[in-house]
């Protein structure tokens, strides 16, 4: 990769790396709308992605950026119990994209961290901004295109990479993405399609054992994790109501379905940490009761979380259950990213809150999880095995050292 500009990357690779997103991940249609979203800093991929979306035939494009800095000051000076507050037309807006069927793209990772560090994570963990509850619902009404992509950042670069002064680390941070979203391949839409076809055939694989639960175990961590009868696993291949195949994520490297909400046991330990909200939780532990979590802990920022978790009646448990193998790009890395996008492709991982309604049968969908929330936190690694328990008491080997035994 040659690095031309002061934004660690070569503008022509940003302007390919906009065209898979739009023509291959989020597979914007002529005649669309297309929403953008993403945090200051971000612009030039944000651009990039618009130019790209109107080239693809786009019918308007509108680039939405939210300011981590006025979040710091509500959370500094407004009333605690308005904290909490989303102004209507946050959600209306939600689905009003969905009810025009528009494409949807989100750019991801912490564009400023630690800006939150001095902020009581209890306060913190009350405003969930930029996230509103609505997304949840149009994700399971599969009324819009969309996927979540990576752009790098200055802060974020050395976030991840703090050995190396701010270009350096900028530019190694673009070449990772560069990778991990197979850029560097000479047909990536080959190769994504590849992978693809791989993960839906696990997919496949998994619901044809119908597992009663998963058991995680590694070190600090002993989870059982129930599942329902018709558990569906899905991986990187999305279709909407009006059959556009579109990419959650890119990348995409998960298994996954939908955990009985009420069958949730053990000690679960992040093997990453989590970026919530703006707020970095690390050394995370989470126990696991019933279904419902009961006690949770960390290094830094455990008031975050749990501040999440007491929303709604459902945020304290499951609504997803996802498996990831060695042969991912992104967990070959060997990097923290401090950034649920990429972390969560690195490492198999559980989410409190909403579940996805087409992650199981018609039969079982009245027992799904529900909240307002969704976050997901990685507890996979090579050293944690993942086994299949059937009903009859028989346990069968899922992942051993990242690779897949099915």
């Amino acid at each position: 990769m040659s690095v031309t500009s002061a934004d660690g990357i070569d503008p022509a690779t940003v302007d390919r790396f906009a065209d898979l997103v739009v023509s291959f991940a989020a597979n914007v249609q002529p005649g669309q709308i297309v929403a953008i979203g993403a945090e200051l800093g971000k612009e030039m991929l944000a651009r990039a992605v618009a130019a790209s979306a109107y080239r693809h035939g786009a019918k308007f494009v509108e680039v939405t950026y939210f300011d981590m800095h006025v979040k710091r000051a509500r959370l500094l000076h407004a009333r605690e119990d308005w904290l909490d507050y989303v102004p209507p037309w946050y959600g209306e807006r939600m689905i009003e994209l969905g009810r025009l069927r528009c494409a949807r793209v989100g750019l991801t990772g912490p564009a400023t961290p630690g800006l939150f560090a001095d902020i009581d994570p209890a306060r913190a963990g009350r405003d969930q901004l930029p996230f509103v509850k609505e997304a949840g619902l149009i994700v399971n009404e599969r009324t819009t295109n969309w996927t979540a992509v990576p752009c790098p950042t200055p802060a974020w670069a050395k976030l991840v990479h703090p050995g190396l002064d701010e270009q350096a680390a900028l530019a190694l941070l673009w070449e990772q993405v560069i990778h991990v979203c197979r850029l560097d391949e000479e047909d990536p839409v080959a190769a994504w399609r590849e992978r693809a076809d791989f993960l839906v055939d696990a997919a496949g694989r998994m619901d044809a054992r119908r597992f009663d639960a998963l058991r995680f175990l590694g070190p600090g961590t002993d989870l059982t994790v129930g599942l329902l009868p018709t558990t569906h696993f899905m991986a990187a291949r999305f279709e909407t109501v009006d059959g556009i195949r579109h990419m959650p994520n890119l990348p995409s490297e998960e298994v996954f379905g939908a955990p009985d909400p009420q069958r949730a046991d053990g000690v679960v330990r992040a093997t990453k940490p989590l970026v919530v909200g703006g707020s970095i939780i690390r050394g995370l532990e989470v126990e696991f009761r019933h279904g419902r979590a009961i006690r949770i802990d960390a290094d830094d920022g455990a008031e975050v979380l749990r501040g999440y978790a007491a929303r709604d009646e459902g945020a304290s448990r499951l609504g997803e259950v996802a498996l990831v193998d060695g042969e991912g790009r992104v967990g070959g890395l060997d990097t923290v990213f401090f950034d649920t996008l990429l972390d969560e492709n690195a490492a198999s991982h559980i989410a409190l809150g909403e579940a996805y309604t087409f992650t199981a049968g018609q039969a079982d969908r009245s027992r799904l999880n529900h909240s307002s929330i969704h976050v997901d936190f990685m507890i996979g690694g090579d050293d944690v095995d993942v086994t299949g328990l059937t009903a009859a008491g028989d346990e069968v080997p899922i992942l051993r050292g990242g690779a897949w035994q099915i």
